[in-house]
């Protein structure tokens, strides 16, 4: 037989509404009532029907993730910060893996409809993309963690990734000596790809170095892409001497692709990333990057959302970027015609 709140009260002496208010963490319940129940329901074993607690608090107590593809080894280390942070404050978590580099964030929006969620954390938003607004509207909390969309109304927590392709371009051109320097980007319809270009370009600018037009490519975050674009790069006339790849996947690609043609990193073209993963570091790879604190990041995402459920609803927007570093490894080194 179920075990239900009336056995509970029975069990510790209590009204049924008394245990009601203490399971559900009313601070006008007393510390030492509070522990008598939660013994008795532990005792009984109870598993509180959370359905029906949903109904009654119209709260969930449940978060949404989304990412874009969690094959992706960005995602995870992203996913399992937020997990243990949204746990620790009594939520759970529930991931969404959808393409929204693909198709839009707009495929989650009917998931959302019956408010199957108190907030939601994005980490894989797309420019253009008007689902903010809905989400909004919908008065559910959001916060973008990683990307960003223009003038959302929602939080957000992102890296200074403008600063980033700024650090790319005086490493590798101003320090490493490189002038024929390739670019395999990110996808066009993301914040991150643009801002990481964007301080790629001015940078290089700047220090008198031409950005090659010829020696640009634009594709996933994927392996992939990285693959296949780095064959295509070495195949040039002449070759560039350093590739800037707009995330670590991408470059660890781009270092697959460089071996299976026997030209050696760096000796013979230098592989930067962007992101510092944990595989980044791997002695396999020692790929250099520009890092963004990603754990940092999402763990101030996640605080940023709890406060806004709980305390902080009809407070302005905020914004907190955070600072990246270049991070020198085994994969890039000075120009030939440098050194």
């Amino acid at each position: 037989m179920a075990i239900n709140s009336r056995d509970i009260a029975r069990e510790a002496g209590v009204s049924q509404s008394t245990v009601s208010r203490a399971l559900r963490g009313d601070p006008r319940v007393a510390d030492e009532t509070r522990a008598r129940i939660v013994e008795a329901a532990e005792r009984l074993r109870y598993t509180p029907n959370l359905a029906a607690r949903s109904l009654i608090t119209n709260r969930t107590r449940t978060i949404g993730v989304v990412v874009a593809d969690i094959t992706n080894p960005f995602y995870p280390a992203l996913v399992e910060v937020l997990h243990d942070e949204f746990s620790l404050s009594g939520y759970r978590t529930v991931l969404f893996n959808e393409r929204t580099d693909a198709g839009g964030a707009e495929e989650v929006l009917p998931q959302l409809a019956g408010k199957a969620v108190d907030g939601l954390v994005f980490t894989s938003a797309t420019l253009g993309s008007r689902w903010a607004d809905a989400f909004f509207t919908r008065g559910l909390p959001v916060v973008l963690l990683n990307r960003y969309v223009d003038d959302a109304p929602v939080d957000r927590v992102v890296s200074d990734n403008y600063a980033g392709g700024v650090l790319a371009a005086h490493f590798l051109a101003g320090e490493l000596g490189h002038r024929r320097i390739a670019l395999i980007a990110g996808p066009e319809n993301t914040s991150t790809s643009r801002d990481r270009e964007a301080g790629f370009r001015s940078a290089l600018a700047e220090l008198g170095v031409e950005f090659r037009e010829s020696l640009r490519r634009v594709g996933d975050y994927s392996h992939q892409s990285g693959y296949q674009w780095c064959l295509d790069l070495m195949s040039s006339k002449p070759r560039p001497t350093a590739i800037f790849c707009g995330n670590d996947v991408i470059a660890l690609g781009a270092i697959d692709a460089a071996r299976r043609l026997g030209v050696a990193v760096p000796a013979e073209v230098s592989i930067l990333g962007f992101d510092d993963i944990e595989m980044a570091s791997w002695e396999v790879f020692s790929l250099s990057t520009i890092q963004q604190p990603l754990p940092r990041m999402a763990k101030v995402a996640a605080r940023m959302l709890i406060d806004r459920l709980e305390n902080a609803n009809g407070t302005p927007h905020r914004v907190v970027a955070f600072p990246t570093h270049l991070v020198k490894r085994d994969t890039t080194g000075p120009a030939m015609d440098a050194a």
